[in-house]
């Protein structure tokens, strides 16, 4: 590979992964260390958008997502939920599975289905555009 050609490839690189962190609503940290959970660094909802910006550096058409606000307050689920509408809203299909989301994250779904568990599977009951 020429260093032309790398260089461009980098400047390249460099953008995709910009626009991964602004996607997310990272860029404005994308300098700061990660840190350890509770003590210093990110935040466990920045975390959780981080483990997405990680994901989508592969640039994959279809993410799927269980719970991606599990242990998080209100305020942070809602900026999670955010960023991954900012995904969807990129062309890809984003699949999450949530369990008693508020109003507020029920409402950023495109469409929703209902599942009944019937173990050991899962029946599908109904499906809604939200």
């Amino acid at each position: 590979m020429s260093n032309l050609h790398s260089f461009h490839f980098a400047c390249n690189m460099q953008e995709f992964v910009d626009e991964v962190l602004k996607t997310v609503e990272l860029d404005d940290i994308k300098d700061a260390l990660v840190g350890r959970p509770g003590i210093n660094g990110l935040s466990l909802e920045q975390r959780k958008r981080l483990t997405v910006a990680v994901e989508l550096v592969s640039n994959p058409s279809v993410i799927l997502m269980d719970e991606p606000t599990t242990g998080l307050d209100a305020r942070s689920a809602a900026i999670v939920m955010r960023a991954v509408k900012n995904i969807s809203e990129t062309g890809r299909t984003v699949v999450c599975t949530i369990h008693q989301p508020s109003t507020e994250i029920f409402e950023a779904f495109d469409e929703v289905f209902y599942f009944l568990q019937n173990i050991p599977n899962f029946q599908m009951i109904f499906i809604n555009p939200v």
